[in-house]
């Protein structure tokens, strides 16, 4: 699975692209169609300490599945934004399988 890691506006450190790689290959192991993942991420404007943004899209054949989170941490927000998409990855195997 090819996963791409986009930062704007900062350089994301090799720590972070690692707990990012091994968060995405989780969703390749549920999903045998996983293509790959486009991780983008983001520092919001704002003042408050949630200013850190993750958004994942996951490459499947057919319709893509996005996910976007806000937390304090990048990590959190990867994390979050995992968690969101292994729900949407389960949905969409169902789906298949005409359940």
């Amino acid at each position: 699975m090819k996963v791409t890691i986009s930062s704007i506006h900062f350089k994301a450190d090799v720590k972070l692209e690692d707990f990012i790689r091994e968060k995405t290959a989780k969703l390749a192991n549920l999903f045998d169609g996983v293509i790959g993942c486009d991780v983008t991420l983001k520092l919001d404007a704002a003042s408050n300490n949630e200013n850190k943004i993750a958004e994942i899209r996951v490459l499947i054949p057919g319709n893509d599945l996005f996910a976007k989170k806000q937390a304090k941490t990048f990590e959190e927000a990867v994390d979050n934004t995992v968690d969101a998409l292994k729900r949407q990855v389960k949905r969409h195997k169902q789906k298949l399988r005409g359940l």
